[in-house]
């Protein structure tokens, strides 16, 4: 365990350092897009974050190359240079999106030929968790490793919209799935087995530590489509290396759903970017456009225009992450397994709450401009505060603040009370 925590160290020290320098290369040379129509951010800002963190990913393999540890995971060294290749593949293809937006079709063929990489060299799904269930063949095989890694590459990429909410929402899923890599190969009793996906997961979290500083709000650098897109694909890359390993069948009847972990858990931990992804492909396709077209539309945006803001927004990528991911690795901890369903029912139910807020508050103001007599004094001022003119006014993303409710409680004839104000 102590080499894992070393590697994350190496890791996000390396990626701080690369971060400051090409931070202050971007803003020197101005190595940045115009913003965007789509984009959150008002200024400037470069967005080749990737870079860095694909220099922190390299030293990283190299450190443990060196550790004795590892040794069993550098015995094949055609599928670390595949995993490297395909990652040095994606940030130069991702850099120049970012510098000069490439068309679609050129990203997605170089996600093809990166995932094609991983298949070739071994690092591919043969066998899945399923009472023993073989891939067919070689060609479904491929297949199937080129769609999965594609498809999570593309869902971390779509959810890349607001400072910090990549780099924590990697770092909250890759935790969640080191703990389960490490639980696994203690319960098969090799310690050894599952090190490629553990290094792995430690390499993201590391890298993810190490860049998270700099795209904190206000973010002075962007990871960009190659630091998103890297990350994605050594997250799916550390999961095929899990899928596949264990067989139900080693399994008592009672270990059922821990079986079945290795599948389920990296769509757990994926759940918020992958239902981004649908959302957003069925969206386009029915409008008759590219799935990989860009808009205004994604989850992050639909909660800045409920009235989040933005930190508030990424706060609740964050919940929701963890109460997923860490629900399912409570099947593999915990018995009896109720505990893991209340955790998540519970956590499930504060989410939805706290998702949902802004609308319940900005309710409260809207019924009370609505049940004003139209002819209280006041009423013009009232106006100022109702959500629909705000709304036609393109002030409709506002979220009513204590200052709205007050101005309306002196608008109308008689005082309202406020809500009670939260102690924390």
């Amino acid at each position: 365990m102590p080499y894992y925590f070393a590697i994350v160290l190496v890791t996000a020290v390396v990626t701080t350092v690369l971060s400051v320098l090409i931070m202050k290369l971007g803003y020197r040379f101005r190595l940045y897009p115009k913003i965007r129509e789509r984009d959150v951010h008002t200024r400037p800002t470069p967005r080749l974050g990737g870079v860095a963190m694909f220099g922190g990913v390299l030293v990283a393999f190299a450190v443990a190359s060196q550790i004795t540890w590892f040794d069993l995971v550098f015995a094949r060294p055609g599928p670390i240079f595949a995993i490297l290749g395909a990652a040095l593949i994606i940030v130069l293809i991702g850099v120049a999106d970012d510098l000069w937006e490439l068309d679609w079709m050129i990203k997605l063929a170089a996600q093809i030929i990166a995932a094609g990489l991983l298949a070739w060299q071994g690092v591919a799904i043969a066998s899945l968790p399923i009472g023993g269930l073989t891939v067919g063949s070689s060609y479904m095989s491929l297949i199937i490793t080129v769609f999965a890694v594609v498809l999570v590459m593309n869902a971390i990429n779509f959810i890349d919209g607001l400072d910090g909410l990549v780099a924590g929402v990697a770092i909250i899923a890759n935790s969640t799935f080191f703990i389960y890599s490490v639980l696994l190969s203690l319960e098969e009793g090799r310690t050894e087995r599952f090190n490629l996906a553990s290094l792995i997961s430690a390499i993201i979290i590391g890298a993810c530590i190490g860049f998270l500083p700099l795209n904190w709000h206000p973010a002075k650098l962007f990871m960009g489509d190659a630091g998103a897109l890297l990350i994605g694909l050594l997250m799916a890359t550390s999961a095929i290396a899990v899928t596949g390993e264990i067989d139900p069948v080693n399994f008592a009847r009672s270990e059922f759903l821990p079986a079945f972990l290795p599948i389920l858990l990296p769509f757990a931990i994926l759940v918020v970017p992958l239902l981004d992804f649908g959302l957003a492909v069925v969206r386009r396709l029915r409008a008759g456009k590219s799935p990989f077209s860009a808009d205004r539309k994604h989850l992050h945006h639909r909660l800045l225009d409920m009235g989040h803001s933005s930190q508030h927004a990424v706060y609740i990528f964050y919940a929701w992450t963890t109460v997923v991911s860490v629900g399912c690795l409570l099947f593999f901890v915990i018995k009896p397994y109720y505990w893991a369903f209340l955790f998540i029912f519970l956590g499930l139910a504060v989410c939805t709450v706290a998702t949902l807020a802004p609308i319940t508050k900005r309710k409260i103001l809207e019924a009370r401009v609505q049940s004003a007599a139209a002819t209280s004094p006041g009423s013009s001022e009232l106006a100022a505060y109702d959500p629909l003119d705000r709304a036609s006014a393109d002030h409709g993303n506002d979220a009513p603040t204590d200052a709205d409710l007050l101005a309306v409680e002196r608008a109308t004839t008689g005082p309202v009370p406020l809500p009670p104000k939260d102690p924390s």
